[in-house]
């Protein structure tokens, strides 16, 4: 079902979101192939449980509400560097759906049978895989501003996308050296100066995109964000561009679990024609569509995702 109703989170200020404070436990867990990934839980850590999967490029410090909140609201929020980003090794050759084991893995070394996941952007398709991939374990999953499959049926999938997304989507099809090639670069570039990326997006980003970025604490977390995502290599940026114009390795119409799709209709980065193919195909699913809204105006989204997430 689709809806163009307003359901927005702006009355939460940024700075309260997303400032310093609240405690955050990290902790290092073996995947089951003897991979090393760097996890991070905030909030209640007896709370009820929720995946938080990070943007493209992103890390475990990413977009969340602060510790006090999710404390206060009974939450707890585990997030981790996708394999070759910050402090997770890489996974070479990994698809959309490889997160599944890696999720699953966290989950049993933290002792939790049951969780609820969200995915911001890049990290949208890896929470549908989870919810496709582990019906027993996933009770709802969110995906804000998601992408669809490369080889959507009936979907274009540039219509409405940024040039710099459709020359690298491009080129991951295409040219994947290439690509690897070019990310190696501006990766290096990004790490001695990291206010560089948000410069490089600031040229495409729209009036309502400008206005969250310009906030002083959602700035200053992403820039965290950044430089930790690209900290080690390149590798986890490469691998997430090329996973998504491969095979996925799951179906989203094999999800059995609620689904909500969070979109913003002028977001230029995932334009709002994914959400849509993907609300038609996935039983049951809601789809939020905001018609003022763009990218980044998934961060206010957030706090009232996670709210339903967790309304079960």
């Amino acid at each position: 079902m689709v809806s163009a109703r307003a359901w927005t989170a702006r009355g939460m200020h940024a700075r309260g979101m997303y400032g310093e404070g609240g405690v955050r436990v990290r902790r290092r867990v073996r995947a089951a192939d003897g991979r090393h990934l760097m996890v991070e839980r905030l909030g209640d850590p007896r709370g009820r449980p929720v995946f938080l999967l990070h943007g493209t490029p992103g890390s475990r410090l990413g977009p969340a509400p602060r510790g006090m909140v999710l404390y206060q609201r009974g939450t707890q929020l585990i997030a981790y560097d996708r394999p070759g980003y910050g402090g997770s090794d890489r996974l070479a050759g990994r698809s959309v759906a490889d997160v599944a084991q890696d999720v699953r893995a966290i989950a049993d070394d933290f002792g939790l049978e049951r969780f609820a996941v969200v995915g911001r952007s890049g990290g949208a398709p890896h929470a549908l895989a989870c919810a496709a991939l582990m019906p027993d374990r996933v009770t709802r999953a969110a995906a804000l501003v998601t992408l669809a499959p490369r080889d959507a049926d009936g979907l274009d999938w540039f219509e409405g996308m940024a040039a710099s997304n459709v020359t690298e989507y491009t080129s991951a099809s295409d040219d994947p050296a290439g690509l690897v090639e070019r990310f190696t670069l501006r990766s290096a570039e990004i790490r001695k100066d990291p206010v560089r990326l948000l410069n490089d997006l600031r040229r495409e980003l729209t009036d309502s995109d400008r206005m969250v970025v310009s906030d002083a604490g959602v700035r200053s977390m992403l820039l965290r964000n950044y430089q930790e995502a690209l900290r080690t290599s390149a590798y986890g940026w490469i691998d997430d561009a090329l996973a998504f114009c491969s095979p996925w390795g799951f179906d989203p119409a094999d999800i059995k679990s609620p689904v909500m799709l969070w979109h913003g209709e002028k977001d230029v980065f995932s334009p709002v024609g994914h959400s849509r193919w993907l609300a038609q195909r996935i039983p049951g699913a809601t789809a939020v569509l905001e018609p003022a809204a763009a990218h980044f105006d998934a961060l206010h989204a957030l706090p009232r995702i996670l709210t339903w997430l967790l309304d079960d």
